[in-house]
């Protein structure tokens, strides 16, 4: 196999010194090829590759051999976002270089690599590097690469083919508001301490409304993600309900942050498969004890709770709950051979929703038809609702997915199941996003001096993620919107171009209702892997 630049530098690698410790050897472009071709090293290199384990030398030819499926827009586009900056950087560690031009070097060697006609590719970039000797501390090498991985960057070629049609215009737009400002109300909140006797639940629930609060907009429920706490979206409740809408916050006893810490001490299961039918359970009791309240006298709320319309927003595991209270079928059945000694492969999100085999009918309905309408923020989805439960989903749905979210990944969690959704829905990308970028900086713990692995760390949090939550405010209001008589006034907010306009350059947003035939293609070279 051999690497033809479309345009090469004036000065691009011709030799490879790897050093490993104290140790050092050189490889010319010509014998990388080579070993790409026969996964095997030159005789010259035995002294050097004997020095390796045998999962080592596999690793160094698979990371040669890899394809990556990214384009040069794509490309140029991600290592302008901040995700893309930290992953220059750490690519960047690889090289070593008596200056400190490493990273710039790099960007100009991984945008031309992308030209390639054959496709990305770890030797294509080595060859494109503007300078005729590269040197590689294989050490640290191994302790990137092993953090970088396909189906990451699979995601960040369909953020791009979402929406090409994009690229080349300024969207115009005339808004009748700013959707991401508060409303005239003024938010006020309040708690409810609710038992649900007959299943022995104890459900805290945080009210929050204003006194533009009325019967003519939904009550909006949300439930929490996995371990967490009922104050994680906190900021969107509270911007909500400066519109006039009800919201209910509320925490699941056996999956919230005072579970987790009782698991740890030996005390419970981190997690019983009985809280996936739960959860959806608890906002069907929520939303009754709400009935209740709107029918107290001279209470504030009493006349303004539509119980009979309501929107759920769930994040992360909550969002595979609002899938399930929306319709989707649980489908623990398909779980039992899914799961099967898989998990070592799989991602934490699929390995909890592998706990769900161990309940004992083949499907779950778990519909409530007072929900009209569901956000699902970073949604569980791949697994637990089999290759069928997501086509039963009956009412309008927003989904967003993050491009570099390593809990619940985007193509996985939340692409591949948008297909199978029926309409009415929405598909919102956060290019640059992670997990937790969605989260209140008030109930997202640090992550200074996590390790960046496969499966977690990386995370853009706090005032980094900003924008991220500034266009998340828009987007659920207007959604909310489209349940109320203004509906027509917010459909705006709700389209390809309001995510182009709402972009920045750290976080492209994308936005759209079918994925075109360019992204479909991306997910079929998945799904067939």
């Amino acid at each position: 196999m051999s690497v033809q630049l479309t345009a090469k530098p004036s000065q691009a690698a011709e030799t490879v010194v790897v050093r490993y410790g104290s140790f050092a050897e050189s490889i010319s472009i010509a014998e990388l090829e080579n070993v790409v071709k026969t996964g095997k090293f030159p005789d010259s290199f035995k002294s050097y590759t004997n020095r390796l384990s045998e999962e080592q030398r596999n690793l160094i030819v698979g990371a040669l051999r890899t394809k990556i499926p990214i384009n040069v827009v794509t490309m140029s586009n991600l290592l302008n976002t901040q995700i893309g900056t930290t992953i220059l950087e750490d690519l960047a560690t690889v090289i070593h270089r008596e200056d400190d031009a490493g990273a710039k070097a790099l960007r100009a060697s991984l945008v031309l690599a992308a030209t390639q006609p054959k496709g990305f590719s770890l030797l294509s970039s080595i060859a494109a590097y503007p300078s005729k000797r590269l040197e590689i501390d294989l050490n640290q090498a191994f302790r990137v690469f092993k953090n970088l991985n396909t189906a990451f960057w699979q995601t960040q070629q369909f953020m791009s083919a979402i929406a090409p049609q994009l690229a080349s215009r300024e969207p115009q737009l005339s808004l009748p508001m700013d959707a991401t400002q508060p409303g005239s109300g003024k938010v006020e909140e309040f708690t409810l301490d609710l038992n649900d006797d007959k299943r022995n639940r104890n459900l805290p629930v945080d009210i929050y409304w204003s006194d533009t609060a009325t019967v003519e907009k939904p009550v909006i429920v949300f439930t929490h993600g996995f371990g967490s706490v009922r104050t994680e979206l906190r900021y969107l409740a509270s911007h909500l309900a400066s519109y006039g809408f009800v919201v209910a916050a509320l925490e699941h006893p056996g999956s919230n942050a005072a579970n987790n810490k009782a698991a740890i001490e030996g005390k419970t299961r981190l997690l019983k498969p009985q809280e996936f039918l739960h959860r959806p359970q608890d906002i069907s009791f929520v939303i009754d004890e709400l009935e209740k309240l709107n029918q107290t006298a001279d209470h504030p709320l009493q006349g303004k709770l539509a119980t009979n319309k309501v929107m759920v927003v769930g994040y992360s595991f909550g969002g595979g709950t609002a899938l399930s209270i929306a319709g989707a079928s649980l489908q623990p059945y398909s779980l039992k051979q899914r799961c099967k000694g898989n998990l070592a492969i799989l991602s934490f999100g699929q390995g909890i929703q592998c706990i769900a085999h161990e309940l004992p009918e083949k499907s779950y309905q778990l519909r409530d038809k007072r929900v009209k309408s569901i956000v699902a923020l970073n949604p569980t989805s791949s697994l637990m609702f089999g290759e069928t439960g997501l086509g039963s989903v009956e009412i309008p749905t927003l989904v967003l997915a993050s491009s570099a979210d390593k809990t619940n990944p985007a193509l996985t969690e939340q692409i591949i199941g948008f297909r199978k959704i029926p309409c009415p829905k929405w598909l919102v990308g956060i290019v640059g996003g992670t997990h937790l970028s969605v989260k209140d900086p008030i109930a997202t713990i640090s992550q200074e001096g996590k390790p960046n692995t496969p499966l977690s760390g990386g995370e853009v949090i706090g005032e980094q993620a900003a924008d991220i939550r500034k266009f998340v405010k828009a987007i659920v209001l207007a959604f909310a919107a489209q349940l109320t008589p203004e509906a027509d006034k917010y459909k705006v907010f709700l389209t390809p171009d309001y995510a182009q306009l709402a972009s920045t350059k750290e976080f492209p947003f994308r936005l759209v209702t079918e994925i075109p035939d360019d992204a479909a293609t991306v997910i079929e070279q998945l799904a067939n892997q």
